[in-house]
């Protein structure tokens, strides 16, 4: 085997069977190019056969030099966030929709692992975020996203009043449905959907984007990659307020809370084939390619 991924970990959506194929072809593959195949223990268990070797999705980072995970970008999402700190680079195989993070399509494993195992490959570092929530000036919860940590009245039918602080700076008190800090890889997420700006996933800044604010003229907000974003809670119209990172994690919330946002420490390692570009996935996954009547540019 070429390369120095000589252990390589595999990892598959939770309580999703319909992965089970893409599995054994990439354990195949890996295994017929050299590598050791360490399978995380709740994917073996959907497995034919149980005489793997095994790890819990904590320890496989610690285990491999390449993670593989099978499943759409929610999948990576949490791999990202159990997996960043180690400094472990992670390739997706993606079995779900969009697929921004999940470079390689099902009907590829065979070539593409091939070609990553033969050194063919990129490697883009992509910074998480670390979101705090402090009561009385203590830290209550904290954990990282990939994407956004967004804050959010908790229903869809009511609003919140809450002040937006950027290195300790004043910036507003806006009353609205809530608000989105998104990471350049989080901008082609939540954040486009409420009218944020596409961000290439090498820029070192954050965006801020207001979601449906009772003002024209609230508009979203880029500031530095290692700015300090503050959310303080002021009124929530009686609802349960919350913060939600990658729409995975959810912490709830108290009026005089602060959630404080900065750049997690270390960086997500995503593995990408030769020849992926974050243009190419834009017109791809986005539809760039449209042109009004129905034609497209070859």
């Amino acid at each position: 085997m070429s390369g120095n991924f000589k252990t390589v970990a595999v990892v598959a959506r939770r309580r999703s069977d319909n992965v089970v194929d893409s599995v054994l072809t990439v354990e195949a593959t890996l295994q017929g190019l050299g590598a050791k195949v360490i399978i995380e223990d709740e994917t073996a268990q959907r497995l034919p056969r149980s005489d793997r070797a095994t790890a819990t999705r904590k320890d496989l980072g610690g285990c491999s030099d390449l993670v593989v995970v099978v499943g759409g970008d929610g999948s990576l999402l949490g791999i990202a966030r159990e997996l960043a700190a180690t400094g472990v680079p992670v390739v997706g195989v993606n079995r779900g929709g969009l697929g921004f993070l999940a470079a390689i399509a099902p009907y590829e494993i065979k070539q593409k692992l091939t070609e990553i195992l033969q050194n063919q490959f990129s490697i883009e570092e992509h910074f998480l975020l670390h979101a705090q929530v402090l009561r009385d000036q203590q830290v209550v919860s904290e954990s990282t996203a990939l994407n956004d940590v967004v804050v959010n009245p908790g229903s869809m039918t009511r609003m919140m009043e809450f002040e937006l602080w950027v290195d300790d700076e004043f910036v507003y008190d806006q009353r609205s449905d809530g608000l989105i800090i998104a990471s350049p890889t989080g901008s082609t997420a939540y954040s486009l959907s409420a009218g944020g700006p596409i961000m290439h996933p090498g820029l070192d800044a954050l965006v801020i984007v207001p979601m449906f604010p009772h003002t024209l003229t609230s508009r979203p907000l880029v500031v530095k990659g290692d700015a300090s974003v503050k959310v303080r809670i002021r009124d929530v119209d009686d609802t349960r307020p919350q913060i939600s990172c990658d729409s995975q994690v959810n912490v709830p919330l108290e009026v005089g809370d602060e959630v404080v946002v900065r750049k997690f420490a270390t960086p997500l390692k995503l593995l990408y084939p030769s020849g992926h570009s974050f243009y190419e996935s834009c017109r791809s996954k986005l539809d760039w390619a449209s042109r009004l009547g129905g034609q497209s540019r070859p």
